[in-house]
């Protein structure tokens, strides 16, 4: 396996917290830490999205994108998930990294300052060349979609 590094500058609002880590040795994602000011907490009321910042840039290794996920815990608990589920950070961005939450939840959610709000994955993307033609070969699958493959079709008359 290729060893990657992911260079990460932390911003003055994002300084004293954790960077992202993967907590165990198998794990696909890294925790995203939010990064509110202390004295200033986001609270998500029930159906309202928001934009958390993370206080970090990062810049990928070329031929990689960052894709943002929810964390299963707070899905499960709360009803709070990543909006844009997964977002995607591509390799060339140097802004500040922030997630999108919403709160599908019943009751108002706060972010506060070093929660742990979403997972940041690291994955080899592949650019394709686009052409043009007139016609694609045939599958067995055809242009069945939207549940197609997980049925089968039942003929009333035999």
């Amino acid at each position: 396996m290729t060893d990657f590094e992911l260079k990460i500058v932390q911003l003055p609002h994002g300084k004293g917290l954790p960077l992202p880590a993967y907590q165990t040795a198998q794990a696909a994602g890294m925790d995203l830490i939010a990064a509110p000011p202390e004295d200033a907490p986001i609270v998500i009321a029930p159906g309202q999205y928001v934009m958390v910042p993370i206080g970090i840039m990062i810049a990928l290794p070329d031929g990689t994108e960052g894709q943002v996920r929810p964390r299963s815990g707070l899905a499960a608990k709360h009803g709070v998930t990543v909006l844009n589920a997964p977002g995607t950070i591509d390799a060339d961005y140097r802004g500040e990294v922030n997630v999108l939450l919403i709160n599908h939840g019943r009751e108002p959610f706060t972010v506060t300052r070093g929660l742990r709000i979403a997972q940041l994955v690291v994955t080899q993307v592949l650019q394709v060349t686009v052409r043009a033609t007139d016609n694609l070969n045939d599958t067995a699958r055809g242009s069945g979609g939207f549940g197609s493959t997980g049925t089968k079709s039942v003929d009333s008359r035999s």
